[in-house]
């Protein structure tokens, strides 16, 4: 899988675009504010309709524009597939492949898949628990995009039993009790069902992660003999399922109108040397296990679909010292990879393709 040309108007910095990229490396130079990030970002926002800055969709368009647009021809194999998404400053999103309209996340998955690597990565590890969920559903689609639908599923359900629980207002008779056992029921199900697909997917991930932190921290955890461990620990308390934990939290739920236990609480466990990475791990440990989450995923995706997702590296050398950057380096899976940089190729990296870029405008295509 690689994107071979991208088109884009009015997105970001970019009024407009058209480039050619080469199946390998792909580097994006130029100073910062000069529109790098926006093309990588770019071609991420193609294969899920997201942001990867958290950015809402509105904030994607040039101000002052009527609307952007990003376009891709990507290329799987022997066949080359259309990706474009419009976005009007008045009405709504429109997504197509091949010409044809598409609604679901899930369609612009099978076209195209992305792994990201970004400074803010770091959150993966020092941030709260919404950082790690987030980053488990992610690969959890990524690895079968058809479970887009169970994890919509869940967010619904909670969505509808929140919604419920305020407005009961502490009190329930008998219709809300019933109305209420429908929601719980709801949610348990399908609760319970992305609670299993995110412990299943950190059992497989973790000995992914030890040996990707081996790599990156160039040996030092090995030779301290400092292994990552990951674990999901459970939004509920207990042994109880999730339908009797919502059942026991119950009046709480009601008093405090919303949803007290459940996968929306659901945390990712890291631990370095058998301590929690967040709180005692040093800043370049943190960094390198946060590196590890990424290229584990990555290469798990691959390995289990047969194909590598496009990768992006923005701006992650910068943060790295040159043993880090040099092992990050060496880590690399085979497949289509852009990074961006203010100064150029990171140590040891050869790019087959370099754009260089000025005040959101490029100045040169080289190969």
């Amino acid at each position: 899988m690689h994107v071979h040309r991208t088109w884009l108007r009015n997105f970001r910095s970019h009024g407009s675009a058209d480039l050619t990229w080469d199946p390998g490396v792909n580097l994006i130079v130029g100073p910062n504010g000069s529109g790098k990030t926006n093309l990588v970002e770019a071609i991420a926002f193609l294969s899920t309709g997201r942001s990867f800055r958290g950015a809402p969709v509105d904030a994607l368009t040039t101000v002052g524009s009527e609307g952007s647009t990003v376009r891709a021809e990507v290329d799987h194999g022997e066949r080359r597939q259309l990706v474009e998404i419009d976005l009007p400053v008045r009405g709504r999103t429109r997504t197509q492949v091949n010409r044809q309209r598409v609604s679901r996340r899930r369609d612009l998955l099978e076209v195209l898949q992305v792994t990201v690597f970004g400074p803010d990565d770091l959150e993966l590890v020092k941030g709260g628990p919404g950082e790690r969920r987030n980053f488990l559903d992610e690969v959890v689609v990524q690895l079968r995009p058809a479970d887009e639908l169970v994890v919509a599923d869940w967010e619904r359900a909670l969505r509808q039993r929140n919604s419920f629980l305020k407005q009961a207002r502490g009190r329930l008779d008998g219709d809300a009790t019933l109305t209420l056992d429908v929601w719980d029921t709801k949610a348990a199900v399908a609760g319970a069902e992305v609670h299993g697909l995110r412990r299943r997917l950190v059992e497989r991930l973790e000995p992914y992660v030890a040996t990707a932190y081996g790599q990156v921290s160039r040996g030092r955890g090995e030779a301290s003999g400092d292994t990552v461990e990951l674990g999901l620990i459970p939004g509920w308390s207990g042994d109880a399922e999730l339908g009797e934990a919502l059942r026991r939290a119950r009046d709480d739920d009601l008093r405090r109108g919303v949803t007290t236990v459940g996968p929306h609480r659901d945390d990712l466990s890291v631990l370095l040397a058998g301590l929690p990475t967040r709180t005692h791990a040093s800043q370049g440990e943190q960094r390198c296990v946060a590196l590890a989450l990424r290229l584990a995923a990555h290469r798990l995706v691959t390995e289990t679909r047969d194909q590598a997702p496009v990768l992006v590296l923005d701006d992650v050398f910068s943060e790295l010292d040159d043993d880090r950057a040099a092992a990050l380096v060496h880590a690399l899976p085979v497949g289509q990879t852009f990074i961006t940089s203010a100064t150029g190729a990171p140590p040891g990296v050869i790019p087959d393709h370099v754009v260089r870029l000025s005040d959101g405008h490029v100045v040169a295509d080289d190969r």
